[in-house]
């Protein structure tokens, strides 16, 4: 399995990464450092101009820390707090520990690189 190194504010959390078409057309941007929006204190989120290959999307919940791709809004999302909600997603990875770093964040710049 790849890894992904994400960095916010200085501190850096490992993500792996799953195998399937959106994630693989990801790696190929890497690294990126995106500015992602703090939504409904639940997810961080950055929506691509266009759209990602997906071939596994289904509609399913999502567990703290989930890596996902949405889409409908083009939207790469990071998944830091939980609420029940199903949605129609490509799962792309899960951070591994520390996710909750972005319980405190806001709107941030975030980093991302393949582990090598």
């Amino acid at each position: 399995m790849r890894q992904m190194k994400i960095t916010v504010n200085g501190r850096e959390l490992m993500a792996t990464l799953e195998d399937n078409a959106t994630t693989r057309a990801l790696v190929e941007m890497l690294p990126m450092t995106l500015p992602m929006m703090d939504l409904y204190g639940r997810e961080m989120c950055y929506r691509f101009d266009s759209a990602l290959p997906t071939d596994n999307v289904r509609n399913t919940g999502y567990e703290v820390g989930d890596i996902i791709y949405y889409p409908p809004r083009r939207s790469f999302v990071i998944m830091y707090k939980q609420n029940g909600e199903r949605f129609s997603m490509q799962k792309i990875g899960k951070i591994t520990s520390g996710v909750e770093i972005f319980n405190s964040t806001g709107d941030a710049e975030v980093s991302f690189d393949i582990v090598r």
